[in-house]
């Protein structure tokens, strides 16, 4: 069976199985269920297609379904929006495996290079493709870590949240920000499988992080878009950070990650007590 399409099956199922019967709009039919989520006719019927074609295309079968009947699918999924660009995506592969290519390798631009620095106080990353680590500002290396210490092909977001020490200590919650790491990478792999780059990466997770296996094989996607972190840092203590996303017009690719704490908080306090040490390379909780 074609990889593409067992990829498009195994999504299929985990996301069935994570459906919530009760919030379906299902009629009562008294069965007792034995395993969680929905059946397969269920979704086939809230989609709107043939128990059998929804069966053969679970299977992993060489069906490519229509735009309208691939989101009604996702919409009898429950799929959020990076839920239905994933199925979308691994609908509209081909069965044939894809061959493996490199792409460019991204550069940024001297001008956002400036923009980071006028940033200042507010700690900016730039991420690229697969969640490279194009750049950073002086604030978000003291804020999380400096990448740039780091060998050009492991300036990676996700590595550095599965792979290093340092990340589990830093982040409070860290279970959720590396499967939400995960599952973002999922998403891009999807999209791009046939990235070289990508590849060689999930294989090095896969190798050494047993939690990235079990994460990548619940097979659920997640776009970042904004969100929280809450940080145990080593210099100013317990903090909150909040972050937005930024994608660049003309770079689809690249995508920059801003963070703040709520004015007047404890944790807007913590992130002025870090810009004075990160400026003057002291901490300045003992000046």
């Amino acid at each position: 069976m074609a990889e593409r399409n067992t990829e498009l099956a195994d999504f299929l199922r985990r996301a069935r199985g994570q459906c919530d019967p009760s919030r379906a709009g299902l009629p009562a039919d008294g069965r007792v269920r034995r395993v969680p989520g929905l059946r397969r006719e269920e979704v086939a019927f809230l989609a709107g297609v043939s128990t059998d074609y929804y069966a053969r295309l679970e299977q992993g079968r060489r069906i490519v379904p229509s735009p309208s009947v691939a989101d009604a699918i996702g919409r009898a999924l429950g799929l959020d929006e990076a839920g239905r660009a994933h199925l979308a995506a691994l609908i509209g592969l081909d069965a044939t495996p894809p061959r493996l290519r490199s792409r460019p390798v991204q550069r940024v631009r001297p001008g956002l290079y400036q923009l980071l620095d006028a940033l200042g106080d507010v700690p900016v990353l730039v991420l690229g493709r697969r969640a490279d680590v194009l750049a950073q500002n002086r604030m978000a290396k003291a804020l999380f870590t400096d990448f740039e210490r780091f060998p050009a092909r492991e300036r990676n977001y996700a590595r550095w949240m599965l792979l290093d020490g340092e990340a589990r200590s830093l982040f409070v919650d860290w279970e959720e920000q590396a499967r939400t790491a995960v599952e973002n990478l999922r998403l891009e792999a999807g999209n791009d499988p046939a990235d070289r780059a990508t590849a060689e990466l999930i294989a090095q997770l896969r190798e050494s992080s047993a939690e990235f296996v079990t994460w990548w094989d619940e097979h659920r996607v997640n776009q970042r878009t904004h969100g929280s972190k809450r940080l145990r840092h080593p210099e100013v203590g317990d903090l909150t950070v909040e972050y937005e996303t930024l994608t660049l017009p003309g770079d689809a690719d690249t995508t920059l990650y801003a963070y703040s704490a709520e004015p007047g908080s404890p944790s807007a306090r913590a992130l002025s007590l870090l810009a004075s040490w990160a400026l003057t390379g002291q901490d300045a909780s003992r000046s």
